[in-house]
């Protein structure tokens, strides 16, 4: 795909149609990866983004609960 470079202000850019933007749900950000021959954009992944909000509807569910002991009866801890 060939796009034109636009001026912005004293810079220039290039301008990605909405349709891109949500195939590689692309948001305020982006990561700029520059290789020797190639310039790769990638969208901003945050894999933690919704832990508070998943670990909160787990303890509502009462699903945080151990599933194993933390401390064995036969561990010394008096080391």
């Amino acid at each position: 795909m060939r796009v034109p470079i636009v001026p912005i202000g004293n810079s220039k850019g290039i301008r990605l149609s909405k349709t891109i933007i949500e195939k590689y749900d692309l948001k305020d950000t982006v990561e700029l990866i520059l290789d020797e021959k190639f310039l790769i954009i990638k969208p901003v992944v945050n894999p933690r983004n919704d832990w508070e909000k998943a670990f909160k509807e787990m303890h509502d569910n009462g699903d945080d609960k151990l599933i194993i002991k933390d401390v064995f009866e036969d561990e010394n801890l008096e080391l």
